[in-house]
């Protein structure tokens, strides 16, 4: 059952990687950059104005923690329990696909880009009561995500296991929030405004506008 279900995670790979042009193999590349983050991050960190420097600090501490859980659960357990090597490191797809890059580390299940992308998406989501805000970044978690199968250092089943580690930690860190907001703030965990859920949206968007107005120049 294990290796048929490889086999088809492989067969699906394959077809995925497959479709790649010069263009995209930068913007991927550069989609799947850590730094690709950065204006989300600043977004995040203005909406905390006027939040009082404890609530700043806690909304802070829960995006962190969720990103902790995810990396160490993915990368720090998972990957060295499991062992599967990533695509671009299997000797029997090395003629066969197409890697962006020097092919990351040396085992890929699960994925921690999908773990932490996913887990800041459904904690942030989550925390703002934002619909838009939901959306915008489990789509930014998907391209994220496909970048890491285009840049040929995933397969599609990493993937799949990385979105749960980072589901599972997301809702687990705001439920945390939660008993912090009710028991500590007294409140029902509306801290966050529209205007700030707007803002993360919009950052969004301009970063994967901006990574494809520049990807041709790099």
């Amino acid at each position: 059952m294990i290796e048929y279900l490889d086999t088809i995670d492989q067969q699906l790979f394959l077809q995925l990687n497959g479709v790649h042009a010069s263009y995209f193999d930068t913007f991927m590349y550069n989609v799947s950059s850590r730094l690709a983050w950065l204006l989300i991050l600043v977004a995040f960190l203005i909406s905390l104005r006027n939040k009082g420097w404890r609530q700043a600090c806690v909304a802070i501490l829960a995006v962190a923690l969720t990103v902790l859980i995810a990396d160490q659960v993915a990368s720090g357990i998972i990957k060295h329990a499991v062992e599967r090597l990533r695509p671009s490191h299997n000797p029997a797809l090395s003629s066969a696909i197409h890697v962006v890059g020097n092919g990351g580390g040396l085992y890929g299940f699960v994925s921690s880009h999908a773990a932490n992308s996913f887990g800041v998406a459904i904690v942030l989501g989550l925390m703002m009561r934002s619909r838009p805000v939901m959306v915008s970044l489990m789509a930014w978690a998907v391209l994220q995500c496909y970048s890491r199968i285009y840049i040929g250092v995933h397969y599609p089943g990493d993937i799949l296991g990385g979105t749960i580690v980072g589901l599972l930690a997301g809702w687990l860190v705001y439920s945390l929030w939660m008993v912090v907001q009710r028991r500590y703030f007294h409140t029902d965990g509306q801290v966050f405004a529209v205007a700030d859920g707007r803002l993360v949206t919009v950052s969004v968007l301009i970063t994967i506008v901006t990574i494809a107005i520049l990807s041709p120049f790099m």
